[in-house]
């Protein structure tokens, strides 16, 4: 990403999370990124490309570090252990990132329903370690699909505590408890 998009990235972010998605204006923006206006309109034509733009930059980063896990020689269990980690401390330091993201999951609108389709391949790469850790014997059998969204949906459960805490939380302790507890959810022998 060059500079001039990495500007629009950080300003689109924190203005969809000030403003929300409807309350935020192309101006605003690029204001906020100390940009002219015809410089964002020279990378994007609309506030909706911008969202999709943050949208899928933002998971790729946090499915890149998932995606890394798959090459390191360990349990599936330590892979797990191993994204909990990934995935909460992403939430934690990209915490407006995060509320734009859970405030735009619902509705029927096609940004919607794109993103829903970005954390779908997401939580699909999760399911991936799931069903190794089933055939390793290293959690009960079960319905792999809905327990990687349990999973997924556990870790945003406690990146909202995160968020509402944040002034009294041991990110340590969080990552290391909930570990523990999912995988307990999981069935963990």
């Amino acid at each position: 990403m060059n500079k001039t998009k990495v500007l629009i990235f950080n300003s689109a972010i924190e203005i969809f999370s000030k403003s929300g998605y409807k309350g935020s204006t192309m101006d605003d923006i690029a204001a906020n990124a100390g940009l002219a206006k015809g410089t964002l309109y020279y990378h994007f034509t609309s506030k909706e490309e911008i969202f999709n733009f943050i949208v899928e930059e933002g998971l790729k980063m946090l499915n890149d570090e998932a995606v890394k896990i798959k090459q390191l020689n360990e349990s599936a269990i330590d892979k797990l252990t191993k994204i909990c980690r990934i995935q909460l401390t992403f939430l934690y330091e990209h915490k407006d990132f995060f509320k734009v993201v859970i405030s735009q999951l619902w509705g029927n609108e096609k940004r919607q329903d794109e993103l829903r389709n970005r954390i779908r391949n997401y939580i699909k790469e999760l399911e991936i370690y799931i069903k190794v850790a089933m055939e390793e014997g290293k959690i009960r059998q079960g319905d792999s699909e809905l327990m990687s969204y349990e999973f997924f949906g556990t870790l945003c459960s406690v990146a909202i505590y995160e968020s509402i805490n944040i002034e009294k939380i041991d990110l340590e302790d969080i990552i290391e408890k909930t570990s523990k507890f999912i995988l307990r959810g999981l069935g963990k022998n």
